[in-house]
């Protein structure tokens, strides 16, 4: 009887114990807050190794992804382009949570040729606000008449890491993507920018909403098209979504925070709702952001341009980003200063309302499809919208769609040979008889 005795007192002693300790779920009945989850970098990316000059420097090609790291300074890649197709080179820098960021830190990214003069619209360049949130900054080689950079060969890319003296300056990931635009074909082509367009204030749903869970970034976004959505934030956080814009449609978008779990009577941080929107080649087209208390926040931002290829011509930083049909994603960040004064560990309901003006018009006569680029905007892209995947959910479920044809069609050819040796059987029969 002794030892039956011990163990219980034994487990006794070790639920106080574990009652005691911070940190642990009963620990003064409590929730404790988790870490807020880190960029999803994409599936297959391939690592490569920017040197700091061009000599030596990795190749990169048109639809690929690529990883790597960087420490404030200079990293250089290679380029061999054509001169039938603009491309875009895309750096998102991924700072890890906690890390000191300030208005000066950032990235920047640049095509130059080999005479070490930047291409027409470069550099690209983002920035930091108080957080260390995922930010992607867009160099590129784009096609323009009488402008620099416009033979094929070899071109640099250099991606440019700057921090503060105090700042932190450990190595950070860095995720490079190349996506190619196909030049037009025969014909003249748009020259010039737009002079007049829709730019009236948007009228957002008043619905109901629905839940859909962001991502953590612009490779796991979550897909959502015209409608009321809601989801939740924690301080420090960032949602990821997308949603399909054809060729002439606009986004009105809003994003409200209710109120949270608050610790203290009073504070307020400055930046605590941040909305931002990226083009399909993840350059910044807007963004914009409000102090939030812990009660009520509300952010909306301007109807963008409709979705129009003169819009690269235009000088509106608001407009030239809007020059292809396709994903455009949102990124909604909560400021990490609200943990200051809110409950950390209780996520804060968040809501967007979104609509997309207008039919989708006519493309562009491109030489060639968009679709390898990453660009357009097809049925699989709609249906991803309806349904809420994201790109990983949504090829998973084209896969599955293509093996249950192969499946189908399968079967039906294994149910026809059975009734054709079926038939054959019952012929053979009639004539011995």
């Amino acid at each position: 009887m002794r030892r039956p005795a011990l163990a219980a007192v034994v487990a006794l002693a070790a639920l106080g114990l574990s009652a005691a300790l911070p940190g642990t779920a009963g620990a003064a009945g409590t929730p404790q807050p988790q870490p807020v989850p880190a960029y999803r970098g994409a599936e297959g990316a391939k690592a490569v190794d920017g040197k700091p000059s061009t000599a030596g420097s990795p190749l990169l090609e048109a639809g690929s992804l690529y990883k790597d790291s960087i420490a404030p300074g200079e990293r250089y890649y290679r380029l061999y382009l054509d001169d039938r197709s603009t491309v875009y080179v895309s750096g998102v820098l991924q700072p890890p949570a906690g890390a000191k960021v300030g208005y000066s830190d950032g990235v920047e990214v640049q095509v130059m040729n080999t005479e070490n003069r930047y291409c027409p619209g470069n550099p690209g360049r983002a920035g930091f606000g108080y957080d260390p949130v995922p930010i992607s900054a867009v160099g590129s080689r784009m096609l323009q008449e009488d402008a620099g950079c416009q033979g094929a060969g070899t071109y640099y890319v250099k991606v440019t890491r700057t921090a503060a003296k105090d700042g932190d300056q450990a190595a950070w990931p860095l995720e490079l993507r190349v996506q190619r635009e196909p030049g037009l074909g025969t014909g003249s082509a748009p020259t010039a920018a737009p002079s007049v367009w829709p730019s009236a204030s948007p009228t957002l749903p008043g619905t109901d909403p629905k839940s859909r869970t962001g991502g953590s970034g612009f490779n796991d976004a979550r897909a959502l098209g015209a409608g009321v959505w809601s989801d939740e934030l924690r301080p420090g956080q960032t949602r990821f979504y997308r949603v399909p814009l054809d060729w002439g449609q606009q986004l009105g978008l809003g994003a409200e925070l209710s109120a949270a779990k608050r610790t203290k009577e009073y504070g307020s941080a400055a930046d605590g709702l941040t909305v931002s929107l990226y083009s399909p080649y993840r350059a910044l087209v807007d963004s914009k952001d409000t102090s939030y208390d812990g009660k009520q926040a509300s952010v909306t931002l301007p109807r963008t341009a409709p979705v129009a290829y003169e819009n690269r011509f235009s000088d509106d930083r608001e407009v030239g980003p809007v020059r292809m049909a396709g994903w455009y994603y949102i990124a909604v960040t909560m400021g990490g200063k609200v943990g200051e004064f809110t409950e950390d560990a209780v996520p804060v309901p968040l809501t967007l309302r979104m609509d997309v003006i207008g039919g989708a018009g006519k493309a562009p006569a491109y030489a060639e499809g968009l679709a390898a680029g990453g660009f357009g905007v097809g049925a699989e892209d709609r249906t991803a919208a309806k349904e809420g995947t994201t790109a990983v959910e949504a090829a998973q479920a084209s896969a599955d769609r293509s093996v249950m044809r192969t499946v189908a069609g399968a079967g039906f050819g294994a149910g026809t040979l059975l009734l054709l040796v079926l038939g054959g059987w019952i012929l053979l029969a009639r004539r011995r008889a």
